[in-house]
């Protein structure tokens, strides 16, 4: 049975529709203004939203976990539980994000995560996170595990994945990452540079067309060297992940990086963690222990451990920050990450499109959320 929501603002993506309606199953059948509203089948579900904002579901490239579990646990059934907790929070299309650990463990990450996806839609790709980064900047990744790129092993892990690895964090300053992003770009899959030393000029050698955690975890931004970060706010093919909790990277600087890169090369993402969901308290990432208080995670020598951040709160955030509209996060939370990803049926409300979407009240608080036409409220 199809269902109609009325008299909302829509904002496809591509434009924004005052006093609007849209109607859908799994996929979205129809959507316009309410002067051009026809009568429907008389099994349709008619759902009058007026006052309520209409926005394509949020896509999160970049996550570990949350609600207890987390994509390295290797279990596809936890995985599944983990996702649908996941759209409570916006999030209708998801890259579960795995981190440095031993060959083993991240081998076993893959197959759980390729049946995870067999079973939800929800899943549309994989972000591989280490181990081929620096030790100079390795944030929460454990060193012990950390190596250079090596093709063999990479081919290897994405065959169990069934070819659902879409991005690949990377230090490219290894003498082996010129050969290793040859391979990504030959696979389709998207090279992105975190948790790297790599310098300006480095940089301006590699084919990275991404950035892990802008700011966060690698060379950063100085007078007489720009690094990492100079690099990704200086050149314009490159897109730049964000975390917008206001701990990661102060507002001033989520504002700097907007003002620099536009709305159309920043993809906000989580990067949340395991204790995301749960009480404060003692927690774990990667076998590493992990405190979190204050809405901040940080292993015992202080270092940021992801984050405990709801996507819906970063949709706010990025809002507050920086001052942008709400169809400029709507880029940031979706449509660059659909465009970036080849994600063809998200991203933007269209006829054809999935019928992924969030309802939103009068101060951008998230009502509930339609996974392919299904509904999840709390």
């Amino acid at each position: 049975m199809s269902k109609v929501l009325k008299h909302a603002v829509i904002y496809t993506g591509e434009e924004t529709l005052k006093d609007a309606y849209l109607r859908f199953d799994e996929t979205i059948i129809d959507l316009g203004k309410m002067s051009d509203y026809q009568a429907l089948p008389t099994d349709t579900e008619v759902i009058d939203v007026a006052g309520k904002t209409i926005i394509p579901g949020f896509i999160d490239v970049h996550s570990h976990g949350g609600y207890d579990f987390d994509a390295m646990d290797g279990d596809a059934e936890a995985l599944d539980k983990m996702v649908n907790e996941m759209i409570y929070e916006g999030v209708t299309t998801y890259f579960p994000t795995t981190m440095t650990q031993s060959h083993e463990n991240i081998a076993k990450a893959m197959q759980a995560i390729r049946e995870a996806a067999a079973k939800n839609p929800v899943i549309q790709g994989i972000h591989l996170e280490g181990p081929f980064v620096s030790p100079v900047f390795k944030g929460a990744q454990p060193e012990e595990y950390i190596e250079a790129p090596d093709l063999e092993v990479f081919d290897q892990w994405n065959k169990l994945s069934g070819n659902l690895i879409k991005l690949v964090t990377y230090a490219p300053e290894h003498s082996t990452s010129p050969a290793f992003e040859k391979y990504l770009l030959e696979h389709g899959i998207v090279p992105s540079v975190g948790h790297s030393n790599a310098t300006r000029e480095q940089m301006k050698h590699s084919k990275a067309s991404h950035v892990t955690h802008l700011y966060n975890a690698q060379r950063e931004f100085k007078h007489r060297e720009p690094g990492v970060t100079g690099h990704a706010l200086l050149e314009d093919n490159i897109y730049c992940e964000l975390i917008a909790d206001g701990f990661h990277v102060c507002p001033d600087m989520i504002k700097l990086a907007y003002e620099l890169k536009g709305p159309d090369k920043i993809e906000l993402v989580t990067d949340s963690m395991r204790a995301k969901g749960m009480p404060e308290g003692v927690s774990e990432l990667g076998g590493q222990k992990v405190i979190v208080k204050d809405k901040q995670a940080r292993l015992e020598t202080g270092n940021l451990a992801g984050s405990v951040l709801r996507y819906e709160d970063a949709f706010k955030n990025i809002i507050r920050f920086t001052g942008c509209s709400i169809a400029d996060a709507v880029k940031m939370t979706s449509g660059n990450q659909a465009k970036e990803f080849g994600l063809v049926k998200k991203g933007k409300l269209a006829p054809g499109m999935d019928a992924d979407l969030n309802i939103l009240d009068q101060d951008l608080k998230l009502v509930s959320t339609y996974s392919l036409g299904r509904k999840f409220k709390k």
